[in-house]
């Protein structure tokens, strides 16, 4: 017979039983003919024995270790056996035939085959169950991506034997090796070359939603398609080479976050509304796979496999960029898990300073969609008991947005200031921009929209104040055409100036904006029906500030922190809606939206955030302004020499640049504008919007949740495991694992901030929603010891001696004499030492027992007196206090000056006091009487007040006067030459 050339095709052909074909006639090459001389290889038919068969097929699969994976970071390969019995015909009670219903959905692990002419990307599912093959082929012309996709789904057993085919097949070339193990492929890029494929090669997780986890990317491979051997592909030239170190460039293993089964391109509410709305309309048939193209990075790796492959997404996973974070909310035993999702827009992406503002598509800079979810894990999934698909009441979510001001500005960082000018680049009327931006705010998160613009009003050289005057008339000019509730709630506030200011409380003001905002746009609850509270969020709180930096992460904050008390309100947690500071619950959320402020600064500005929390509160210390001057040179380090290569990644990366044959290349660019922008001509043949209805009127109704929460149809109506397969995933049935690798025991916690040595007891309140002072959560021993209050109680006092007495017993194996400054202390009167460690005249501390009609003091008396004294002098050190008479007369003090009248005038006032009138009169007589000084004394004095009519010119009368005016600095303490002598 004729060779065949596909040993793919051949190895199937094997396997599915095709008695026209007899194996041991030919060869499985890669495009290679038997040679003649050469002895035929033979496969060995299975045995085609019913009870054989029955019985491997009843068994069921045996897992490999790499099964218990909960905290695996590096994947294993396919494990493929080498049994002499390595093909076969395929069983005919083989369960999956084809891709379909029951084939894999989501794979969860690949192994990369190669032989010198085709590379093999086998994946499997998270049961290591079913098996799916990809070839791709390394000979294909330069500039072509040849890839097959088989869509029989193997069991490990057949894809143990189709492996071992090809590997038979191509002895003669070096037979089938494994390249690498990888968590999942990204796409493929190419440059002025071949096709390059992406692959994740570690991960880790990091949140947990709906039983579907999320996974941060930690390692990433480039893996060329070319046959390295084969003399038909030269070396990397330079170009080729320099685009290779370019992409090399961005770091994959910082803040890139993907999942197989969860759709992290869209919020919560989106994807419950989309997946109930089609349980109504009765057209699903498997979960849906829309992602939104404005989050995935990879998109234009996406592309090529898009083309070639029927199912893309199968084989490719959606990746993120931006922050995710997770962390356990423990209220007496009940968990509850709060989730920040923050997504970077892919549109007009880049580094600050290199973008500014907003493209002509409406696309602004630093646009960031941040996402908390809270949810409480008792069931797992989304579905609700019954059961309800998509109807679970323990989630609940509140979406916030940032970015840049949506105009045409920018700023030129090419000189060495800090702060360069703002320059507005198009003044347009119509604000074509801003339409486009908040149209499509209105199309992702409805209407109505709270911007909340940070930047500032008053500045002695006009910068941000430019962008404000603009931004305000924008908003103006829209608000214009909108229909009354659908306006664009504008909010104007300069929060750099009030945090400056001492009479303005920046915290206070930002509680009453967020709950403006919670009123307006509402937040997301899912349930069955409007019976269960079910809430949409309608609407999408805008904040920016000048960066959408230190000032919006510190807004966004308090709107978070709102928006956490209303979730946690309509999930039963707390009896009203709102979270006081300094609790554990709000301390683990400053926690997290710190990170996540921390996370877009890098990203963005280059480095952490600058103006924190703290500084807003002004609660910080003295040490945090060390740390903001390196922030802050840091931002400028990167800003003037890092960004632009920066900025080269991610042109390349998110396909905004395309090599083409004679034109320049990237770095020889001299700036990226047409890169970012549309071309003239293409924008001027569209269609134009009329003016007055800037916004499409689709976009402004109202979200609506369907009631529908089972398949219409009764056929339609399959096991659970068909729409959601979380089961799997979370709880890894037939898996050997433990408690300490399931990463929902792993996250961070409030439990973290309760010291456990304070709860032995019993005292130390658990709630998480207890304002927590700065004594608590110490050991009873030294807050009894703080608290100690005198009784007169005999009994109590004996209690008290004799713990003293033991104490003291420790000590003095220590200490065998007082120190003197100690001694000192102690043989002061007891008023004194009263005034001088009481805290406050209202608390009274004991003293140690000492016995009376002793001269002489023993020893235990001597430690007890040690340990009192030093207890207390640490006490009062540590928190200093004063009396109450001390505070008012203090209180006296500061205010007296500030109640005198200003004199502005010689008259008398209405009610004069006649004896003080009458009294300085007299004094004032009797000094004049008194006051004696002589005509030459009064000359001489009159002279040394004269001023010259020249008083800027020294001459040799003034130096007298110098010399006095100097010396009474010298004695004031102000000479500037005693201050240098004295440091």
């Amino acid at each position: 017979m004729a060779a065949v050339t596909d040993h793919e095709d051949e190895a199937s052909k094997v396997l599915i039983g095709d008695p026209n074909y007899v194996s041991s006639q030919a060869e499985i090459r890669d495009g290679q003919k038997p040679a003649a001389s050469a002895k035929a290889a033979t496969f060995p038919r299975l045995a085609n024995d019913a009870a054989e068969a029955q019985k491997h097929e009843s068994k069921p699969p045996v897992l490999d270790d790499g099964c218990d994976e909960e905290d695996s970071t590096v994947p294993k390969s396919f494990p493929r056996s080498t049994s002499p019995n390595s093909t076969g015909r395929r069983n005919r009670g083989a369960q999956y035939q084809k891709v379909g219903e029951d084939g894999v959905r989501e794979i969860h692990r690949f192994s990369l085959y190669e032989t010198s002419m085709r590379l093999y990307l086998v994946g499997g599912d998270i049961l290591e169950r079913r098996y799916r093959i990809l070839k791709i082929d390394r000979t294909a012309d330069i500039g072509r991506l040849s890839i097959v996709e088989d869509e029989i789904v193997y069991t490990k057993k057949e894809m143990q034997q189709l492996l071992n085919a090809v590997d038979d097949g191509n002895k003669a070339s070096g037979g089938l090796k494994l390249k690498c193990s990888t968590w999942g492929l990204l796409g493929f890029i190419r440059f002025t070359g071949a096709y390059y494929m992406l692959l994740i090669t570690k991960r880790s997780q990091v949140a947990i939603i709906g039983g579907h986890y999320i996974y941060q990317v930690d390692g990433t491979s480039l893996i060329p398609l070319t046959n390295s051997s084969s003399s038909r592909f030269k070396p990397l030239d330079s170009e080729e080479a320099r685009f290779v170190g370019i992409l090399n460039n961005l770091d994959l293993s910082r803040s890139f976050y993907f999942s197989y089964s969860y759709d992290i391109t869209r919020t919560l509410q989106n994807n419950i509304l989309r997946e109930r709305q089609s349980l109504n309309d009765g057209s699903i048939s498997l979960p849906l796979r829309n992602h939104n193209s404005m989050f995935v990075w990879n998109h234009h790796l996406l592309e090529p496999a898009s083309k070639a492959l029927k199912n893309a997404y199968d084989w490719c996973i959606p990746l993120i960029h931006g922050f995710v974070d997770q962390a356990t909310l423990s209220v007496y035993g009940r968990i509850i898990h709060i989730t920040i999702i923050a997504r970077r827009s892919r549109f007009f992406a880049g580094a600050r300073f290199l973008k500014r503002g907003a493209n002509d598509l409406g696309y602004v800079a630093n646009d960031v969609e941040t996402e908390q979810i809270v949810s409480e894990m008792l069931t797992t999934s989304f579905h609700a008991p019954g059961p309800e698909l998509y109807a679970n009441p323990n989630y609940t979510s509140y979406v916030q947005h940032r970015g840049s001001i949506p105009l045409y500005w920018t700023q030129d960082n090419s000189g060495v200031s800090p702060k360069p000018d703002i320059e507005l680049n198009l003044v347009d009327p119509f604000y074509t921009a801003a339409a486009l931006h908040f149209d499509n705010l209105f199309e992702r998160y409805g209407a109505p929209v709270y911007v909340l613009n940070l930047v500032k009003a008053r500045e002695r050289t006009p910068r941000e104040s430019i962008l404000l005057h603009e931004y305000s008339n924008a908003i103006k000019y829209l608000n214009q055409s909108l229909p009354v509730g659908k306006k664009i709630q504008y909010r104007a506030w300069d929060m750099s100036r009030a945090s400056k200011s001492r009479d303005q409380d920046v915290i206070g003001t930002l509680d009453s904006i967020a709950e403006d905002v919670m009123k307006s746009t509402g937040f997301f609850h899912n349930g069955c029906d409007q019976s269960s509270r079910v809430k949409l969020q309608n609407g999408v709180a805008r904040t920016n500030c000048i960066d959408c930096l230190d000032r919006t992460n510190a807004a966004q904050f308090v709107i978070g922190k709102r928006a956490l008390g209303h979730q946690l309100h309509a999930l039963g947690v707390i009896e009203n809606n709102t979270i006081e500071y300094d609790t554990d619950a709000v301390n683990l959320f400053t926690h997290m939206f710190h990170d996540h402020g921390d996370t877009i600064a890098i990203q963005y500005g280059g480095s952490h955030l600058v103006n924190t929390m703290e500084t807003y509160r002004k609660i910080n210390q003295w040490t945090s302004h060390s740390r903001d001057m390196v922030e802050s040179f840091k931002r400028y380090y990167n800003n003037s020499f890092l960004d632009k290569q920066r900025q080269e990644v991610y042109n390349l990366f998110l396909g905004n640049y395309s090599y083409v044959q004679g034109q320049p290349m990237l770095w020889d660019l001299s700036t990226d504008y047409y890169l970012h922008h549309a071309h003239p001509r293409a924008w001027a043949a569209n269609a134009q919007k009329l003016y007055t209805r800037w916004y499409t009127p689709g976009h402004l109704e109202s979200r609506a949740l369907s009631g529908t929460t089972q398949p219409q149809h009764v056929s339609d109506r399959k096991p659970l495991a068909y729409y959601d397969d979380y089961w799997d995933e979370y709880y890894r049935p037939l898996a050997l694992s433990s408690f300490t690798k399931i990463f929902a025991y792993k996250m961070n916690s409030t439990l973290r901030y309760i010291p456990f040595k304070a709860t032995r007891d019993g005292k130390y309140d658990l709630s998480p929603f207890r304002v927590r002072d700065r004594h608590e959560g110490q050991s009873p021993e030294k807050e009894q010891a703080k608290k100690q209050v005198s009784s007169n109680n005999p009994k109590a006092e004996d209690a008290a001696a004799d713990t003293e007495r033991l104490k003291a017993k420790e000590v003095a194996k220590k200490a065998n004499a007082l120190p003197a400054w100690l001694q000192n202390q102690l043989e002061q009167p007891r008023s004194h030492q009263d005034v001088l460690f009481s805290p406050s005249q209202d608390t009274k501390i004991s003293r140690p027992p000492m016995q009376k009609g002793k001269e002489k003091k023993s020893m235990q008396e001597k430690s007890a007196a040690t340990q009192w004294t030093l207890d207390q002098f640490v006490n009062h050190s540590l928190n200093p206090s004063v009396a109450q008479s001390e505070a008012r007369e203090y209180e006296r003090y500061i205010d007296h000056p500030l109640n005198l009248p200003l004199v502005v005038s010689a008259d008398l006032p209405p009610d004069p006091n006649v004896e003080l009138i009458s009294y300085v009169e007299g004094a004032a007589a009797g000094f004049a009487a008194e006051m004696r000084v002589a005509d030459d004394d009064l000359a001489d004095f009159v002279e040394f007040l004269e001023v010259g009519d020249d008083p800027l010119t020294v001459g040799d009368a003034d130096i007298a006067k110098k010399r006095y005016k100097a010396y009474r600095q010298w004695v004031k303490g102000k000479s500037l030459f005693k201050q240098r002598v004295e440091t």
